[in-house]
């Protein structure tokens, strides 16, 4: 999912698993209807570097559509960090849009409300088939095993992006492949008075993707086979550990950094503060901001050992924007035709070349247009070496409370408290704790 925002937070202790009623205003079964045939509502998630810029991208996109339909779509651009919080509200006030964007992690947590319209084999051949779309973003619509909640709109990579005139004042050839060389030209680099590298250290979403990537690094998972949390496992503390080590112990991630949850890690890189960020799809943002695209590269994310994005060296989370239908929409033919043309090929290549994202539309995605050397690092990382965050019921509560007990690590490390083994696991335990109990 994307992660220009601040995370999603308190919204998980709502229950996943109550019905919808009566979102979008139709029929108070769940089944939709269509009683309302010319207008939609849509809550579009903030993609760009402001609402105002999602805005001015989507605006005369469904401007088109209505010009196309005769129907009307209301666009809200919600934050990231009321989000989760307005779509769970919705699910049990009745009072939702028809259509709406949703971070990929979220897909089997909503999906277990029952609020959002299942795509079968039937509506998905409305929309042209389930073949359109590349596999990697399927992977992350819902629980295995059951229909997508939602189809894919963006897909998205972490990289590592690093400021070239930084690493050459600093004597460093070429980006770290791994997180010790990653350490090592740290030295270098704040020999040179820059700061290294950019963290959102009180963003819960940003803690749960990396800390997600370690694990998988570390032959790690937060769930059993069977669902259930299992977030005191060697390999996840050590995951983690790992990650908070960066301020911690290594000292690559300023302390400072430990409050940021809105951004400032890339304003830092686009400002030329830091020397390199881990961040998801970012060249549009770094542009906004005045960064020349000259001024920085694009690596794959470092692992422990070996070559990044190769084979089971996982160095990103599948991250993505899916969209989905409120079941019970008033206009349920209109949701499926927008669906239809938000993920056209057409659309596909004018939202995804806007955000710097990579088309889950297989032939959009092999457009001329994203052939560019920063995608080709993208779309190889999905390809190879990227994994899908746990498809559970329980997802949007893991990613509050793991990502809240690793903002809370990196306030532990800011404030010169020591972070060990063993204050991990007790950090890890009391997340577990505050699990849904199965």
């Amino acid at each position: 999912m994307r992660t220009i925002r601040a995370a999603a937070t308190g919204a998980v202790v709502m229950s996943l698993a109550l019905a919808a009623t009566a979102c979008g205003g139709g029929s108070t079964d769940g089944g939709g209807s269509n009683d309302s045939p010319k207008t939609l509502t849509y809550w579009a998630s903030n993609q760009g570097a402001s609402i105002e810029v999602d805005k001015k991208v989507l605006q005369p996109e469904l401007d088109k559509f209505e010009k196309r339909t005769g129907i009307k779509v209301k666009l809200e651009v919600v934050p990231w960090s009321d989000l989760l919080n307005r779509i769970l509200t919705a699910t049990t006030s009745g009072q939702g849009p028809d259509v709406l964007n949703i971070g990929n992690t979220w897909s089997a947590s909503l999906q277990a409300t029952g609020a959002l319209l299942p795509w079968n084999d039937a509506n998905l051949a409305k929309i042209g088939g389930k073949g359109r779309f590349v596999a990697s973003a399927l992977g992350s619509t819902g629980a295995q095993g059951q229909d997508p909640a939602a189809v894919p709109l963006y897909s998205m990579a972490y990289a590592l992006y690093y400021n070239k005139q930084i690493f050459a004042d600093a004597g460093i050839a070429q980006p770290p492949a791994t997180w010790a060389e990653l350490v090592a030209d740290g030295k270098k680099i704040q020999a040179k008075g820059k700061q290294v590298l950019g963290a959102e250290g009180a963003n819960v979403a940003e803690n749960i993707h990396h800390v997600f990537v370690f694990a998988e690094q570390h032959g790690a998972d937060f769930f059993t086979a069977d669902g259930k949390p299992d977030f005191t496992s060697d390999g996840v503390v050590s995951a983690v550990e790992q990650y908070v080590g960066l301020m911690a112990k290594d000292k690559v991630i300023p302390q400072g950094n430990a409050e940021y949850a809105q951004n400032q890690s890339v304003s830092d890189f686009a400002k030329g503060k830091t020397a390199m960020l881990l961040w998801q799809s970012a060249s549009a943002n770094l542009t906004s901001q005045g960064m020349s695209a000259a001024a920085y590269g694009i690596a794959p994310v470092p692992v422990r050992s070996g070559s990044p994005g190769a084979g089971a060296q996982v160095n990103s989370m599948v991250a993505g924007i899916n969209l989905a239908v409120f079941k019970n929409t008033d206009n349920l033919d209109g949701a499926t035709e927008f669906v239809k043309f938000m993920t056209g090929d057409e659309e596909q290549k004018i939202l995804n070349t806007a955000y710097s994202t990579i088309p889950p539309v297989a032939a959009a995605q092999s457009d001329a247009a994203f052939n560019s050397p920063a995608n080709a690092v993208l779309k190889d990382t999905l390809a190879k070496s990227a994994a899908a965050l746990p498809q559970v019921a329980d997802e949007s509560q893991f990613e509050t409370t793991v990502g809240t007990a690793v903002k809370e690590l990196f306030a532990d490390a800011a404030a010169g408290r020591a972070v060990t083994t063993e204050s991990v696991k007790a950090r890890l335990a009391k997340a577990q704790q505050q699990m849904p109990a199965k």
